[in-house]
């Protein structure tokens, strides 16, 4: 499990990092080893006595569930609140009725109890879910059909292939997410395990980070498990001084310290089992994110997905529109391109790199104009040297082979230099390879970070305001289910 610890002793008492600038509090009188929020209540707390209780044995009962589906899927809940703001002693817990789990019973002193008797119970669990369709849903809001383009066909040019990129050791920031994190977001905002933490510039001066599959109360690692499941949560961070750590400051919120969900999901396995965002940019006052529609985890690492699609906000992100059009599908769950796709906007054009569902395809490319994001006839995929118009995007030319898991891409407008990164199975390792043009050729892939060091590493996203020189990137592993940060010389 990632965790940077810190060893902090001034005098018997620990300076406590916040965000907003936390005021010095208590800590113990020898030296203590501090999370990445820095907040001694974030340690482990000693067990309490309590009185013994009866073991919970349950045996799970198999069963073939026939699930049915509505026609249309659940509508997203807009509800907000305002955003929270970090509080002045940050390690202060802004909402323990909440987030603190109630105190044990007290303990039985006599050491003369009864043995506990243990419970037995059966649980009926599917082993498999069939989705059975239905009539019945609430239809989403009426949008038109955007108007039919013609973009035709261009000639296009390749740079020369450049050197792999030259990397230096990769040094283990802090945690993001989480208890213990920077940004407390368990207490905040009842983020306990999540993973991703895709990030862009939504506007000058604020990153946002968009994380996948998200708990709350109830969840232990390993893996995505607990209570308070929501598809997908949205935060932002002002924060520069990357070196220490990335703090999140608020987070999109539904009601008190509770991230809300963005996109909705069916949360039905064989049909949807979830909607994760894959990137995001920003252009004017307007966001846009790319997502995935998960139809289906399959083999570890592997998913199947129905669709990838476009949603958009005009209110700074704290509301979300799919939209019906902006979507590419993966018919019958095959190998699709463009189901997992990382958007880049530079110059006249935004840059969509797409592979297909899960982690073992290649990466494809694809380009449309500023004015027509939501206007999938108007993309252009690059396909054997020239930018070319198809339908679904199947016939755009891999610019990089695989195996390519959970894309990042950027633009680094000072080097004029395209960095990517990705997981790559077969080097267990997330690697980067960098290009001077969207459509290369791209360099031979160097390893950034290894799974031999970090099991079960996956992720990867380039923080916007890394350089060509220093990287920042998110990475996520199984084993803690949160979103770590790390840092890494290149070129």
């Amino acid at each position: 499990m990632l965790r940077r610890l810190v060893a902090i002793t001034i005098a018997g008492c620990a300076l406590l990092p916040a965000l907003g600038g936390a005021p010095a509090v208590a800590a113990p009188a020898r030296s203590v080893a501090l999370p990445s929020s820095g907040c001694a209540n974030d340690l482990p707390q000693p067990a309490k006595p309590s009185a013994p209780s009866a073991p919970d044995i349950r045996i799970p009962i198999p069963y073939l569930k026939l699930q049915p589906v509505p026609r249309y899927g659940p509508l997203q809940n807009n509800k907000r609140i305002p955003s929270a703001q970090p509080l002045k002693d940050f390690c202060k817990d802004p909402c323990p009725d909440i987030t603190d789990p109630p105190p044990p019973p007290n303990a039985v002193g006599t050491g003369s109890a009864n043995i506990p008797i243990p419970k037995l119970s059966f649980v009926p669990r599917p082993f498999l879910t069939i989705p059975v369709p239905v009539p019945g849903g609430t239809p989403p809001p009426f949008q038109a059909r955007p108007p039919r383009a013609t973009p035709g066909s261009t000639p296009g040019t390749v740079t020369p292939k450049m050197g792999n990129p030259r990397v230096g050791a990769s040094n283990y920031v802090a945690q993001v997410t989480g208890k213990g994190s920077t940004g407390r977001t368990d207490k905040r905002f009842q983020l306990n395990g999540t993973d991703l933490g895709i990030m862009w510039q939504s506007k000058p001066g604020q990153v946002a980070i968009a994380f996948g599959d998200s708990f709350g109360k109830g969840f232990r690692p390993p893996g995505a498990n607990g209570g308070d499941w929501r598809s997908n949560v949205l935060g932002f961070s002002d924060d520069t001084k990357l070196s220490d750590g990335l703090k999140i400051r608020t987070m999109v919120q539904d009601s008190r310290c509770h991230a809300a969900e963005l996109l909705a999901s069916r949360k039905i396995n064989n049909a949807e089992q979830t909607v994760i965002p894959t990137s995001g940019f920003a252009l004017g006052n307007r966001q846009y994110m790319s997502y995935m529609s998960i139809n289906s985890f399959t083999l570890p690492g592997q998913w199947i997905t129905n669709y990838g699609g476009l949603a958009y906000s005009d209110d700074g992100g704290s509301t979300w529109v799919k939209d019906q059009y902006a979507r590419w599908d993966n018919i019958f769950g095959g190998n699709a391109n463009f189901q997992v796709s990382a958007m880049v906007p530079q110059g006249d054009w935004v840059y969509m790199f797409g592979t297909p569902n899960g982690r073992l395809g290649s990466t494809a490319l694809a380009r449309v104009p500023k004015t027509q994001i939501l206007n999938k006839t108007a993309y252009q995929y690059w396909v054997r040297g020239s930018w070319i118009p198809t339908r679904n995007g199947d016939q755009a030319t891999p610019i990089f082979g695989g195996p390519n898991g959970e894309l990042s891409v950027r633009y680094d407008e000072k080097s004029k230099l395209w960095q990517a990164t990705y997981l790559d199975v077969l080097r267990s390792a997330i690697v980067l390879r960098q290009s001077r043009s969207p459509q290369g050729l791209w360099s031979e892939p160097s390893n950034l970070v290894s799974s031999f060091k970090y099991p079960q590493l996956y992720g990867g996203f380039m923080h916007p305001w890394s350089t060509d020189k220093d990287l920042y990137i998110t990475t996520t592993t199984y084993t803690s289910y949160n979103v770590d940060l790390m840092h890494i010389r290149t070129n």
